[in-house]
């Protein structure tokens, strides 16, 4: 990497900067003001020592983190600061795209791979290494700035892509799980405080036993039975949207409509079923003349504590037990399981775009660079 950056020297001897522009590096956000995201400056009483990090300069922290033991490598894209004596910092040659190396090392495979063949690791996991000694690895990258700078706009934009529906995801979210507790009665309610227009008959609380046409534990999976040539679906997962693992060669055990709830684990969590379908591995179902869209959405809304000195284990009779709050009409139940349907198919939808745009970078990512690789190889040989 030393084809493509030079250590810099610059110290804050002048005491140009203070302890307002100490500088961190986050895995996961580059670059920050520690004051600004920490709420503190952790530096000592003088900072005349510190290192001057200037923007497009790039940064090597010598701490270890879990999932980069021998530190990370990022680009500064914010405000000039000084950084402790921990970290070494480069200044990029002419035509280097600096912010590309900080795309370049973004996999944690990769940055790993670079730097543990230079890191000596010393008492108590600290990192011995020399900042010139840091850029001793080999990268490849494309001669011409041009190419450097639209690689890294090309990955800058997917990047936002990602990030915003991964926000829209964890907002939908968060607006789904206000919502159950205002469209279903609190404790010692029968009202919700959010309803549909037209419908304003109260709510009545009644035991999940006196309202089940059928409840059955699912049992063991017979793997003697169980394969991809049956028709009949076999279901272990309750939180999936189909939560199949194979099929049987036998009949149905639960007819559609219906809900499944985990009886393992991390119990109590129900999911409507359009299908017909087997159940196995201590996960539950549900039969009733309720909307199964509505039933799903109101047992995820109960508090359900199992009593377990080991792993939690949800039974039947004890599912039966809990009380659920139904509306007068039918007709709000399935607005209302309607309107939950729609707003978890927002939230699949935007999953779905954050995992596609997730792995076409990496596919993008390991072709592009890949390509250099090969290139470079092949010319020096």
């Amino acid at each position: 990497m030393n084809n493509y950056l030079d250590v810099s020297n610059e110290i804050n001897s002048d005491l140009t900067f203070d302890k307002r522009d100490v500088l961190s590096v986050s895995g996961d956000f580059g670059v920050v003001n520690q004051i600004e995201f920490q709420g503190r400056s952790f530096a000592g009483e003088s900072v005349s020592n510190y290192g001057v990090l200037r923007t497009h300069q790039v940064v090597y922290t010598k701490s270890p983190l879990k999932a980069n033991p021998y530190g990370i490598i990022k680009t500064n894209k914010g405000k000039n600061g000084i950084v402790s004596v921990l970290y070494g910092v480069y200044q990029p040659k002419e035509n280097v795209c600096s912010e590309l190396i900080q795309t370049y090392f973004e996999q944690d495979a990769r940055l790993n791979n670079y730097l543990k063949p230079l890191v000596n690791k010393g008492a108590k996991n600290t990192l011995l290494i020399s900042d010139k000694a840091a850029i001793n690895g080999e990268i490849t990258f494309p001669k011409q700035y041009e190419e450097q700078t639209k690689i890294y706009r090309l990955f800058e934009i997917l990047d936002s892509l990602i990030t915003l529906h991964q926000r829209e995801c964890e907002a939908l979210i968060r607006v789904k799980k206000a919502l159950l507790e205002k469209m279903f009665p609190t404790e010692h309610e029968n009202t919700p405080k959010i309803r549909f227009n037209g419908f304003t008959d109260p709510w009545e609380q009644r035991k999940l036993r006196s309202e089940a046409t059928e409840m059955i534990a699912g049992g063991d999976i017979d793997k003697d039975l169980i394969s991809d040539n049956w028709n009949f679906p076999v279901i272990a997962n309750a939180l999936t949207d189909d939560g199949i693992i194979g099929y049987y060669a036998n009949e149905y055990r639960v007819i559609a409509p219906a809900v499944t709830i985990t009886g393992r684990g991390d119990v109590g969590h129900a999911k409507a079923r359009n299908v017909n379908f087997t159940p196995v591995v201590r996960l539950l179902s549900l039969k009733s003349k309720h909307n199964s869209l509505f039933l799903e959405n109101a047992i995820n809304t109960l508090k359900i504590v199992v009593e377990s000195t080991g792993v939690p284990q949800l039974t039947v009779p004890q599912l039966a037990n809990y009380s659920v709050y139904f509306p007068e009409q039918v007709e709000e139940e399935k607005r209302i399981g309607t309107f939950f349907k729609q707003l978890d198919n927002l939230i699949t939808l935007h999953q779905r775009k954050y995992n596609s745009l997730f792995f076409a970078a990496i596919t993008i990512f390991l072709l592009l660079f890949e390509r250099f690789k090969f290139m470079f190889t092949y010319l020096i040989n």
